[in-house]
């Protein structure tokens, strides 16, 4: 693999781990906070959908050469479909929270992410969408995943 290649790897390596940390958190703390607000439910499973989606593409993504045709124009729809979300996440889900909380409450929200990112997995798994499935198979697979990604590092510099 050259360097092009090898950069574009550890790119999309790091762009798996900070995805699938941000949405873990989200699943664990934010959309069951945004699920009691009036008309939450619907909010959360809209967002849900498109987290599943952008998870399945990212799990067979991560699966692909980087230097194969179909990965860039795979990448290219994650971008749009993360663009996408992150859009509607601000509109529909976050605003609403700044409406209906206090700035302490939001902090204890943000510590409470920040805590969820700590231990949350740093691959994709779809199908572990909901914060109770989170919180039973997140430990397990994070651990699997950062187990991984360390025999992944060692044998790349090696």
């Amino acid at each position: 693999m050259h360097s092009d290649g090898r950069e574009r790897t550890d790119a999309f390596r790091q762009l798996v781990r900070l995805l699938a940390i941000h949405e873990t958190a989200e699943e664990e703390i934010i959309h069951p906070v945004a699920r009691r607000l009036p008309g939450g439910d619907g909010i959360v499973d809209d967002r849900l959908a498109e987290e599943r989606e952008a998870k399945e593409l990212l799990s067979e993504l991560d699966g692909m050469d980087t230097d194969d045709p179909r990965f860039l124009k795979s990448i290219d729809r994650l971008r749009m479909d993360v663009l996408s979300h992150a859009r509607a996440e601000e509109r529909y889900e976050f605003d609403r929270l700044k409406d209906q909380f206090s700035p302490t409450q939001l902090k204890g929200f943000a510590a409470a992410v920040r805590a969820a990112q700590a231990t949350a997995p740093t691959h994709p798994h779809p199908g572990v969408e909901s914060a109770t499935k989170n919180m039973l198979a997140g430990p397990v697979a994070a651990v699997a995943d950062r187990v991984r990604d360390m025999i992944r590092n060692a044998r790349d510099k090696g």
